[in-house]
């Protein structure tokens, strides 16, 4: 129903929203009605959550509240025309804060910035947030046209010459002679000012080289698209060149994220959407990984594609433990050894336990047993991986564990197949059987 008032928002598998090319994120609130008071034909979606970008207002349904209800909309910032203050009264102190703004809208009633009509819509924040930081960043998104800019490249940093001129010229200083209380107070504020100098120096070169990083980044985010529409217009292209494209988007994907969720844009909600992303962004990781990444690794990859917004080892914990209660794909698991791994909810560990046990149950292996590193390669993990695979292997009894100077040997477990009344009576089949001979050939 509301999709016919307002344009549907695309989500992902871990229910954010998917952002458009130069769109960024600004700021988050929960618990967020959206309706029409001019219009009763307008729907009332109640207690969502409202996503602010450079480009749109995205309201998504909350699954934790089972109040909210309906699919996600998004509110072009283009089609807005106008947004009222806030009132201030007595009455209004006593009531969930409400902000309205004037949209266009085609004659069907539905949002259009091409619209020749307007409609009022308000949002009713009943959630505990800063709504005048919010409404700030609300007028900052929509005078600061992003949507119109996302197509040009960014401004450029502060020139070096600039600042290189005015060292220059400080040289040319004449330097005057230390001489008394004044003279070591005049002394002082100088080196204050060349350390305030060289700080204003390196922030410059720091900004600019921020300005570069999400210039890249878009530039990624463009290409991606660009192969998107270009193999879906050539659906008739063979399988090598169209596998040659998937493999490029990837590395795209995987050179940053273009809208990082922040402390400053998320509020309270930080670590809710920062698991979201997490999930969405681990997918492609853990399909090279074959269905499984160190922890350890994932922190390096997603830091490494936010860029300079860094998170903690802690908040990356918490985001992985909120996993629990989103229906995501993927899933914090945690081996007896205490090392702790991604992994998709679909991995088997049945597959990678077959596996090992063929590896395990091959002539060479029969007399000189597999280590990590022959686990490693078969399976196409890291030898640390592939330990903790095949400790869980003994564990469930397929295996035995060799220790020695040289490490760890893992043997197939031969105790299943001998019979505990008649220990010497061999078989003509099984695995026992095929130890023997593979025991005898050597010797």
């Amino acid at each position: 129903m509301a999709g016919n008032w307002l344009p549907p928002a695309q989500i992902t598998e871990s229910g954010r929203p998917v952002i458009l090319s130069g769109e960024v994120e600004c700021y988050i609130l929960s618990l967020v009605d959206l309706l029409s008071e001019d219009n009763p034909s307008f729907p009332h979606l109640r207690s969502g959550l409202l996503i602010l970008t450079t480009h749109r207002l995205i309201w998504l349904p909350d699954s934790t509240v089972p109040a909210s209800f309906g699919s996600a909309v998004f509110v072009p910032l283009a089609s807005i025309t106008h947004i009222f203050p806030m009132k201030k009264s007595i009455k209004a102190m006593f009531a969930s804060p409400r902000i309205r703004f004037q949209a266009s809208a085609s004659l069907q009633g539905q949002i259009d910035e091409r619209g020749s009509k307007s409609m009022a819509i308000t949002l009713i924040i009943r959630s505990k947030s800063d709504v005048d930081s919010f409404l700030e960043k609300f007028w900052e998104a929509w005078r600061g046209r992003g949507w119109e800019e996302a197509g040009k490249s960014g401004s450029d940093g502060p020139s070096a010459s600039g600042s290189g001129s005015s060292t220059g010229g400080g040289s040319m200083a004449v330097k005057m002679p230390v001489v008394g209380v004044a003279g070591i107070l005049r002394k002082e504020q100088e080196m204050w000012e060349s350390t305030d100098k060289s700080m204003q120096e390196a922030f410059q070169d720091l900004n600019a080289l921020m300005s570069k990083a999400r210039e890249m980044v878009m530039l990624a985010e463009k290409m991606r698209m660009r192969l998107l529409s270009s193999s879906n217009s050539h659906a008739g292209s063979n399988d090598e060149e169209m596998g040659t494209k998937e493999e490029i988007q990837d590395w795209l994907l995987s050179v940053g994220i273009l809208s990082p969720v922040t402390k400053e844009s998320a509020g309270a909600l930080y670590h809710q959407q920062l698991s979201r992303q997490l999930a969405d962004f681990i997918r492609i990781p853990l399909e090279r990984a074959g269905g499984m990444i160190n922890l350890i690794d994932a922190y390096c990859l997603f830091n490494r594609a936010r860029g300079t917004e860094l998170i903690s080892p802690d908040d990356l914990m918490h985001a992985c433990s909120l996993w629990e209660k989103f229906d995501v794909p993927v899933l914090l698991r945690k081996f007896e050894s205490g090392v702790m791994v991604i992994q998709n909810k679909s991995h088997s560990d049945n597959q990678i336990f077959a596996r090992i046990k063929s590896l395990a149950s091959e002539d060479d292996a029969l007399r000189v047993g597999i280590s990590a590193s022959d686990a490693a390669m078969i399976l196409g993990v890291a030898p640390a991986m592939a330990k903790e695979h095949l400790l869980a292997a003994e564990g469930q009894g397929l295996l035995c564990r060799d220790v020695s100077p040289d490490g760890f040997r893992f043997f197939i477990n031969l105790f299943q197949d001998i019979d505990a009344d008649q220990i010497y009576f061999v078989k003509d089949h099984g695995i026992y059987a095929k130890w023997i001979a593979s025991a005898s050939c050597q010797w």
